[in-house]
Parts: C-alpha cells; sequence; structure tokens
C-alpha cells in the first residue's frame, strides 16, 4: 500500500509538471486548439452528441432557450435540490429554474439529458456588475439524433406555448369600431362550481378536452379546427357560467362579439381575421341581437318590390352594394362556417339564445353548431352544488327530512340557478336561515306552477267556450256609450 501511494504521487507529479512545461512553453490560442482537436478526437470514439442551447441569440434573446427553461420548470421541481425562482409578469405562478444543475427527461423512450450552464462574461454594465452567460447543454446518443431534433424540440416549444398560455393574464375583448379591445378576465367560475348535473359537465369537458388535443384529427380529416356550442334555455340558467368555465377550463381567451356594432357583412370578416388561435367566440342572445331575417322571407320581400321598381330603397338595398352596408344572415353563416372561417385554428364558437325556436335552421346545423346544449331549471344535483358553493355544506349535512322536501319541491318548482342562489347568498351566514327560506321560495314556486298548469289544463278543455265568450264580450256594446 505504502508502494502504491508513492507511486500514484509521483505521476501526479509528473502530471503537474507537464501542464506548467505546456503553459509557459505553448500559447493560449494554441493551447486552445488543441483542447479542441482532442475534445473532437475523443468525441469520435463516444456514443454521444452534445448540442449547446445559448440565452441570447446575438442581439435577441433565443426563444428556444426560453422554451426549454419553461418545459423543464414544470417537473424540475421535484428532482433538483438547487433552482432559481422567478416569475414573470402578469403572471401568478412561480418558474422553476435549473441552477447549474443536470435532470433527465424521457421522449419516446429516449432518455436525454439537460446541463444549465452559468458563466461570467469578460465584459461589464454600466454598473460593474459582469454579465452572466447562461445556456443549456443537451446530450443525447448519436442514434437518437434524428428523433429529438426532429421531435422533441418540437414538443418542447408547443409544451412552452401552453404553460404561457396557462400562467399569463386571460383577457376578454369587446368590438367596437371595427376593433378589438381586451381588458383583464377575472371570472372564477368552473365547472366544479357551475350548477348542472355531473353526467353532462363530464360529457362537456370531455368534449372540450378532445377538441383541445384534436389537432392530427382536424388535419386528417380535412376539417377545420373549429367547433360550435349553442347554450339555449330559460334566462338565468347559466350559459354565460357556462362560457366563463370553458375559458377557464381550455385557458382561452373570450371575443365577446356585439353583433349591433357590427356595420356590414365585410367587417364582420375582418373582425374574424383580427381575432387568435385559442379563443372563444361568443355572440349572446343571438335572437335578439341584431336583425337577423330567415333568408327566404328577405328574399321574397325584396324580389316583388325590385322588379316593380327598381329605383326604390329596398330594390337598391338588395343589390350587391346593399348587402355590404348591413349584416345579413348569410354573412354570419359564413363568419361561422365559410371559407374565412377557416383563417385560424383551434377556436371555438358560442351561441346563446333563450328562443331556440326563433333560430334561423341553417344556423342550428351540424359544422355551425355541433353542440346542444339545454340549460334547464335546478335540478336536485345542481341544487347540491348550489348549497355546497353558498353554505359549505352537502345535502348529506341537512338531514334526510331537510333533504328530502328540497328534492321533492325542486323538482316541481322550476326554479332557475340564478334565483336559488338569490336565496342562498342572502342568507349565506345563517345556514339554517337559508334552508328554511329555500324551502319556502320552492315551494310556493312549485304551488304556482302547479295553479298554472291547472288553468292551462282548463284554458285547453274549455278553450272554445273562452273564445267565444270573450268575442261576444268585444262585441257587446260599453254601458255608457253612443
Amino acid at each position: 500500500m505504502k508502494e502504491s501511494w508513492i507511486s500514484l504521487a509521483s505521476h501526479l507529479g509528473t502530471l503537474a509538471f507537464c501542464q506548467n512545461f505546456l503553459h509557459a512553453v505553448l500559447p493560449p490560442h494554441l493551447r486552445s486548439a488543441s483542447l479542441g482537436f482532442l475534445k473532437r478526437a475523443l468525441g469520435c470514439y463516444s456514443s454521444y452528441c452534445y448540442f449547446d442551447i445559448a440565452e441570447m441569440d446575438g442581439d435577441s434573446t433565443n426563444e428556444l432557450y426560453n422554451a426549454v427553461q419553461l418545459y423543464l420548470s414544470s417537473f424540475v421541481s421535484t428532482s433538483c435540490s438547487r433552482l432559481s425562482l422567478s416569475r414573470p409578469r402578469n403572471s401568478g405562478t412561480t418558474t422553476f429554474v435549473l441552477s447549474n444543475d443536470c435532470v433527465t427527461d424521457v421522449f419516446d423512450g429516449v432518455v436525454v439529458r439537460w446541463e444549465h450552464v452559468v458563466t461570467q462574461r469578460q465584459s461589464q454594465t454600466s454598473s460593474g456588475r459582469p454579465l452572466p452567460d447562461r445556456g443549456f447543454t443537451l446530450r443525447i446518443r448519436k442514434c437518437d439524433k434524428d428523433l429529438i431534433l426532429n421531435s422533441y424540440l418540437d414538443y418542447i416549444m408547443d409544451k412552452a406555448n401552453d404553460i404561457r398560455r396557462n400562467n399569463r393574464e386571460r383577457l376578454i375583448y369587446s368590438n367596437s369600431g371595427g376593433w378589438w379591445t381586451p381588458v383583464p378576465f377575472k371570472h372564477p367560475g368552473t365547472f366544479d362550481t357551475l350548477a348542472m348535473e355531473p353526467e353532462r359537465k363530464r360529457g362537456i369537458m370531455e368534449d372540450l378536452r378532445d377538441f383541445a388535443a384534436g389537432q392530427a384529427f382536424y388535419q386528417r380529416t380535412g376539417r377545420a379546427w373549429k367547433r360550435g356550442y349553442l347554450l339555449y334555455g330559460p334566462p338565468g340558467t347559466g350559459k354565460s357560467s357556462m362560457i366563463a368555465a370553458m375559458a377557464n377550463f381550455l385557458g382561452y381567451d373570450i371575443y365577446d362579439l356585439e353583433l349591433t356594432e357590427v356595420l356590414s357583412n365585410s367587417e364582420l370578416r375582418k373582425l374574424l381575421m383580427k381575432t387568435s388561435s385559442k379563443s372563444i367566440i361568443v355572440i349572446e342572445d343571438i335572437d335578439c341581437s341584431a336583425n337577423l331575417s330567415n333568408r327566404s322571407e328577405a328574399s321574397q320581400a325584396s324580389v316583388p318590390r325590385s322588379s316593380s321598381d327598381p329605383s326604390t330603397p329596398d330594390a337598391a338595398s338588395s343589390g350587391k352594394g346593399g348587402n355590404n352596408k348591413k349584416i345579413t344572415l348569410s354573412g354570419l353563416l359564413n363568419f361561422t362556417d365559410g371559407l374565412w372561417s377557416c383563417c385560424g385554428s383551434e377556436r371555438i364558437f358560442v351561441f346563446t339564445t333563450n328562443h331556440i325556436e326563433k333560430l334561423d335552421p341553417a344556423l342550428l346545423r351540424s359544422g355551425r353548431m355541433d353542440v346542444h346544449i339545454y340549460m334547464n331549471y335546478c335540478s336536485y344535483p345542481a341544487l347540491k352544488i348550489l348549497l355546497q358553493n353558498y353554505l359549505g355544506s352537502e345535502a348529506k349535512d341537512l338531514g334526510q327530512a331537510a333533504a328530502r322536501e328540497l328534492q321533492e319541491a325542486v323538482e316541481k318548482a322550476k326554479m332557475t340557478p340564478a334565483d336559488i342562489s338569490e336565496v342562498l347568498i342572502k342568507n349565506r351566514r345563517n345556514k339554517e336561515k337559508a334552508v328554511n327560506e329555500l324551502l319556502e321560495a320552492l315551494k310556493a314556486g312549485a304551488e304556482r306552477n302547479e295553479k298554472h298548469g291547472e288553468l292551462k289544463e282548463e284554458c285547453e278543455l274549455s278553450g272554445v267556450e273562452i273564445e267565444e265568450r270573450e268575442k261576444r264580450a268585444r262585441e257587446s256594446p260599453k254601458e255608457g256609450s253612443d
């Protein structure tokens, strides 16, 4: 053992002497060239290859560096012992950054190794502090080079874009004068707080999830990457809350289109072209937001007048130039399902209405409105969600007797979630009082509906007699008249 230590010390001394000799004899540029040649020579026998991704690409920031940083920050927090923390502007989440550490990743069964390298520059800032040079080094096997360079880096860019979209502040846009004006979207509504049957919510969430991940499907089938939803039902049933839940679930921006602010079909088309991908375009109360008559009715009304007197204003407006001076049903149909609707990707169209029977059948077909969602009156499963939201208790905490009474009353009352929410929020500090008042309101609504049903049935049975009675009353002279 003693001889081994002596031999090791002798070799180390020889190595130190050779290193000092080379530093004294060889100039710096020759030493760096020799080291580079040695690394390349050893690399020919190595099964790995290395790729450097610097933070700066000339005078601009390297987008690939930022994408790798965001991508690795999504899972390195559990595997590394030393991390740098940052929070970007307009973001509510903290980003983890590697700090001179290594992390491994797996893509399609291929193991890759990332190393974050930070060195100090020779130049300094105006404050006298040196600027750091930061970058990532990717180590992969040579046999996996094609897979990594062709697919893995694109995958990282896509994941980074998703992370940015989820972390950034969402916006809601409104149109005015042919332009979109954004404001922060702070609506807290989610599918968890939405008053709807859990089975129906799961089906809608699954459909949204399939749409967001369906780029390959839509390209393979030759369809535009868009989807239309029609929300219809009585007022106060949660149509606006459904839109907010969809936006928060997908992380999309909202474009709230007000048709009364659109002057022509061409302006409507320009507004569509200014919307971004990964967004929800909303037209609320489509049945009354603009005067969109049926196309057959419009054509029947315009043909006789134009043939009899071409100089009339209606005939002039029915021409090619006149159709561009106002928004028409045909322009709206092209907006949702025409060729111009394909100028963009991953967009959802949502129409809402209180009276679906007033809509033109062309709006309701698949391709324009693919999914029809009826927002009905509050049911017992939806009532339990409202109780949890406003009172912090479920129906099982109320007792079997109270739960049974609520279940029987809510099915007959036909009250909207908005009406029930108003009763609960008014008495949210007193759970017992809130439940009692809610039960009274539900029973009153059920009794009112029952009386209305009996009156309706009586009117249907004696409809002829009532019509004759009203006719005689209209025809009889009034008292005191001539």
